[in-house]
């Protein structure tokens, strides 16, 4: 395959991709999703995640309808990725996608699930040795031979069955000696420093030979400083100094020097040039003896080191994105055709105690079962669901907790929720807030978000506040024309409002819900019940929010400015707020 084939890659890019690592490794880099490598070829990491996403999930990618909808994908694949346990792992989570085929979303659940329970199970031990393992294998730059060592590691770890059953058959010797030769033999036959002892030596003796060979001169002024008078001195001068610097047995220097020269200088060179010769020919006998059995040591493991280097990897990647279930004690969703229903959900940006809620649109089969004993019951059936109540009630959070939901089902990961049913969607249309009113941005809004609808396909809307960019009293008419146009064309939507008042009467298929403030606590912050009710208008209660500018007012002057609004939205309403925080404060 070409790089320019592949989305992203045009002719600029790949260039620099064959010039730093050549087509075949360049291809080998993108089909990997090794972030890394192109990273080091000298491609900007956004831009490499972006080439990485298309080219193993483009069909995915174009499920996200919005910005919004690929800024939550993003923050999700973010947040998975600080679990990993390999930089490898974590590329491979970054450019995760939503899969089409509902099979392979089941697949990676049981996959994702069963990790989770290994990790959960390991004592403090195993865990670090785990982690341990790892380590070594991201500083050594994921080699084949460190892959085989962590596979070792792993097994001496007592790791076995489930998330590591690849390791189950290994053969632990025949890995221990394939690893010590792995990377110390390349194609050429030559051999690593450090492999072999005796090599070794050989070596030494060769180069320390070859560098007498280097400076003759040198050596003849040395071996004639120590007085010699007569050739044949001279000669077992020269053989005693030799066998001296270069650590070779006097016999085998001996052996080696010249037998007709013409003068010390000729005699000292051409000896030495003859030692060198004899020790470069030990040198490449012992090399092809040690690389022919290093070859065989690998040959013979063969199976077993390409299932280890395989299975680590996989185990990296399955570990790391069962870390992250385990952190935000995610579940299994309910992959079913049409629908969205959660109970228990959270959103995982938050921290802290936060209030599970409970929330659906469409047909689901959450019963009395799923839920506790008070809890509402969410209503089945309808297409579109109005959200609507307080100020800071929660309504962005839900959408938000919503789309985290489903595009985490979408790719085959578990869920913040007790419990989920999750539909197929073609395209999910997320639409954050947008504090921007003018006919430029109602425009873009609108061109974002109607086409999905348009198509027929199954698409999710959740949409914020669509108020906030035009005239309220033009904003009701559009937001009827979405919900109108969300029915008709069998998709489902939540969205967020103001404006239910307004509104004219809905179609049968939508129903209205409402987020509640209860009023304020001792210290005056807003106290809201964030489970929406269903089949109920929400109050935005503007009482709430005076009474506590009421109670916090800097001076006399700024009091009476908010005791005007206290009047305006009802002074009674107000009081009572005031003498309710008052008293849960006593």
């Amino acid at each position: 395959m070409r790089l320019e084939d592949y989305w992203g890659v045009g002719p600029k890019t790949s260039e620099k991709l064959r010039e730093a690592m050549g087509t075949e490794r360049a291809v080998a880099a993108i089909e990997n999703a090794d972030i890394r490598a192109l990273a080091d070829a000298g491609i900007p990491r956004g831009r490499a995640v972006r080439i990485l996403r298309r080219a193993n999930g483009a069909a995915g990618i174009e499920t996200l309808g919005t910005r919004d909808a690929r800024d939550v994908y993003d923050e999700l694949l973010t947040l998975a990725s600080e679990h990993a346990l390999t930089a490898h792992a974590a590329d491979r989570i970054r450019v995760l996608t939503p899969l089409s085929d509902v099979d392979e979303r089941e697949s990676r659940l049981d996959r994702v699930l069963a990790a989770r329970d290994a990790w959960v199970e390991l004592n403090d031990e195993d865990r670090a040795a785990v982690r341990s393992a790892f380590d070594a294998y991201d500083e050594a730059g994921g080699t084949d031979r460190i892959a085989v060592e962590t596979a070792l590691a792993l097994r001496e770890a007592g790791l076995r069955g489930g998330t590591f059953a690849a390791l189950d058959d290994l053969d632990d010797d025949a890995l221990e000696a394939a690893a010590a030769a792995l990377g110390t033999v390349d194609e050429d036959g030559s051999v690593a420093p450090g492999t072999d002892d005796e090599l070794d030596r050989l070596r030494e003796k060769r180069d320390a030979a070859a560098q007498l060979e280097s400076s003759a001169l040198d050596v003849l002024e040395s071996v004639r400083e120590r007085g010699v008078r007569s050739f044949e001195e001279f000669r077992a001068a020269f053989v005693e100094y030799v066998a001296s610097e270069t650590d070779v047995r006097r016999g085998r220097v001996e052996a080696a020097v010249a037998e007709d020269a013409h003068d010390e200088a000729d005699f000292a060179g051409t000896s030495l040039r003859a030692l060198v010769a004899e020790l470069d020919a030990d040198v490449e006998e012992r090399e092809r003896t040690v690389a022919a059995d290093l070859r065989e040591s690998i040959e013979t493991a063969r199976e077993d080191v390409e299932t280890a280097v395989g299975a680590v990897s996989e185990i990296a990647f399955d570990l790391s994105l069962g870390r992250f279930a385990a952190a935000y004690d995610l579940t299994r969703p309910r992959l079913v055709e049409d629908g969205l229903a959660v109970v228990g959900a959270r959103n995982l940006s938050l921290s802290g105690e936060v209030q599970p809620v409970t929330y659906a649109v469409g047909s689901h089969g959450i019963g009395s079962a799923d839920l506790g004993d008070d809890a509402p019951k969410p209503p089945s059936g309808d297409r579109v669901a109005v959200l609507t109540g307080a100020n800071s009630g929660g309504k962005t959070t839900l959408l938000e907790t919503l789309a985290q939901v489903v595009l985490l089902a979408s790719m085959g990961l578990p869920v913040p929720a007790a419990r989920a049913e999750v539909g197929q969607f073609d395209t999910v249309v997320f639409h954050r807030r947008h504090a921007s009113f003018n006919a430029g941005v109602l425009e873009s809004t609108l061109k974002s978000i109607v086409p999905p609808l348009s198509t027929g396909d199954r698409t999710l809307m959740l949409v914020d506040e669509f108020e906030a960019i035009t005239e309220p009293g033009r904003a009701a008419d559009l937001l009827n024309g979405l919900v109108d146009l969300t029915v008709d064309q069998d998709a489902l939507g939540v969205y967020v409002t103001h404006l239910a008042d307004d509104l004219s009467p809905l179609p049968p298929e939508a129903r209205i819900d409402g987020i509640f403030a209860e009023g304020l606590t001792d210290d005056l912050a807003l106290r809201v019940d964030y489970q929406p009710r269903f089949g109920t208008v929400g109050k935005s209660t503007p009482e709430f929010i005076v009474s506590r500018l009421v109670a916090n007012a800097r001076d006399r002057a700024e009091r009476r400015g908010f005791e005007a609004l206290a009047a305006a939205v009802g002074e009674e309403a107000v009081q009572r707020t005031l003498s309710d925080a008052a008293w849960s404060g006593d």
